[in-house]
């Protein structure tokens, strides 16, 4: 994954949304998140882990905690192969608000990115393997893995994005 793929995220999130009323933003099946929603999981997810990788980015080198099996077989379906199961309940801490405000979710998305983006450039390749912030389903991960997380997690939501603009 070159960080190219991670510095699209907001366009491939954000540019179905692009020019289109509030109204979308808010607008989905019932029972489904919104638009709206869905980006505001995802601001919550790629601020919020980059700002623990910010946090840590001075610590001295780290190892990986032993994973049992399960994390391990996610890893290998999610991370590697790239395969998404559908109804999984997000974690309660990236839980959206019923109605999120469309331009503090969009800057929150956006300075996430930009501080991941700046995190790579300093901390790579040097800290490439020995510094990690746990993911809730797949462990202990690098920077590079947070990376990969993200740009397969952003393009499985921008496709429900797209769906839910759909006429």
């Amino acid at each position: 994954m070159t960080l190219d793929g991670f510095a699209a995220i907001p366009d491939m999130v954000l540019g179905p949304l692009a020019g289109r009323p509030e109204a979308d933003w808010h607008r989905a099946p019932p029972g489904k998140w919104t638009p709206a929603q869905i980006v505001h999981h995802l601001a919550i997810s790629v601020d919020g882990s980059s700002r623990v990788f910010q946090e840590r980015r001075a610590k001295p080198p780290m190892r990986r905690r032993p994973r049992p099996m399960r994390q391990r077989l996610a890893h290998v379906l999610y991370l590697d192969i790239g395969w998404i199961p559908s109804g999984r309940p997000a974690p309660a801490a990236t839980e959206p608000a019923g109605r999120p405000d469309v331009g503090a979710v969009e800057r929150q998305l956006r300075d996430g990115v930009a501080r991941f983006l700046a995190l790579a450039g300093e901390l790579l390749p040097a800290r490439r393997g020995d510094l990690f912030v746990r993911h809730p389903v797949f462990g202990d991960l690098t920077l590079p893995e947070w990376l990969r997380f993200h740009v397969r997690h952003c393009a499985h939501h921008a496709k429900q994005i797209t769906a839910r603009l759909e006429p």
